[in-house]
């Protein structure tokens, strides 16, 4: 599939020099980028696919909301609905998106809104908020951002570095120069100085740009009806485990559960996939039938949101379905580094 995909590089070339365009223009201020006096702070990557923005955008906000009234921002990608709108908890994917009914159901003293033009949204929060998260903002060059975060893959971390349709790139490598911030996500929890080294040589940040490196957390399963929370030692090797997700990259979730059960049967689904009555009740009708006697079924937070609708809840009533939150974590030399740059920023220091 690979190698298919570089009799594409023509059309990447295309598509390169349009993004190259679209840049300059920006650059050179053809464009227009708006900035605010409110503390902006983007959280983006360069790939398509899932890089762990969310667990990011989670983290700053555990960071910062007990001292700053903080606002996270974002598209509210795959909902119906268009315009700036503030997310209530009783929303539904289809008005907000899920990532970010997410936030609003996770955070109860932040503000959450969606915005298709970010512009607008950041004139409507600036005046009652200290810090704005820009949610997979990096690419959204109509607001200059006063902190720029920019996320690679560790589990994606040796793809070629071309741009769609031949490579994953959204953009060319070299505009990762806009970031302030790097930050390698997913690597292992236990991380050698030589694999940072090889990882660094990799990525080559420059000399304006401070590299991080951070892995994911697993917490406790948390049931999607009113049963208590699972550890995940619940889950024994002679587990089943239907594992049912509509994430970007699966993988690391999928090495994680398989680390737990020798039989995982996985649904996987595309990124913020609508799921339908049909996905669902074949889910549930491959549980019941499934002849173990010690049987679970797993998704993530985000596809959780997407599961609520009434009639998706009344085909997995009965059944143990859980999701698995999970949290950025960074590796203990550039935890408080880390903390440290955006502190400092937030206060008006940097």
């Amino acid at each position: 599939m690979q190698y298919l995909r570089l009799l594409l590089l023509p059309f990447s070339l295309i598509y390169g020099s349009v993004i190259w365009l679209r840049n300059k223009a920006y650059d050179f201020g053809i464009f227009k980028s708006a900035s605010f006096q409110v503390k902006v702070i983007s959280v983006g990557n360069l790939a398509i696919g899932g890089a762990g923005k969310s667990p990011m955008a989670e983290y700053l906000v555990r960071l910062l909301q007990n001292r700053f009234r903080m606002a996270v921002l974002s598209r509210g990608y795959g909902r119906k609905a268009v315009g700036f709108r503030l997310v209530d908890i009783e929303d539904t994917p289809d008005l907000v998106g899920d990532e970010p009914l997410q936030f609003r159901r996770k955070f109860d003293n932040i503000t959450v809104a969606v915005a298709e033009k970010r512009v607008i949204g950041l004139t409507a929060l600036q005046p009652n908020h200290d810090v704005v998260i820009l949610d997979d903002a990096f690419q959204h060059r109509a607001v200059k951002p006063g902190l720029s975060i920019l996320l690679f893959d560790y589990t994606q971390i040796s793809n070629p570095l071309v741009v769609l349709p031949a490579g994953n790139l959204r953009e060319p490598f070299a505009n990762r120069k806009r970031a302030q911030i790097l930050v390698v996500s997913k690597c292992p929890a236990e991380f050698s100085e030589a694999e940072s080294e090889q990882v660094k040589n990799r990525i080559h940040p420059l000399s304006h740009q401070s590299l991080f490196f951070s892995y994911l957390n697993y917490g406790n399963l948390v049931s999607i009806s009113s049963k208590p929370e699972k550890h995940l030692s619940a889950i024994e090797p002679r587990s089943t485990v239907f594992l049912l997700t509509g994430i970007a990259n699966p993988v690391p979730l999928l090495k994680k559960v398989k680390s737990l059960s020798r039989d995982v049967i996985h649904h996987d689904y595309p990124d913020h996939h609508t799921f339908s009555t049909k996905n669902i009740a074949k889910l549930a009708s491959e549980f019941r039938a499934c002849p173990s006697d010690e049987k679970i079924i797993i998704t993530t937070e985000k596809d959780a949101q997407r599961l609520q609708l009434p009639e998706l809840l009344e085909l997995l009533k009965d059944l143990p379905v859980y999701y698995l939150p999970v949290t950025a974590r960074f590796h203990q030399a550039d935890e408080a580094r880390f903390n440290k740059l955006i502190e400092l920023y937030v206060e008006g220091n940097i």
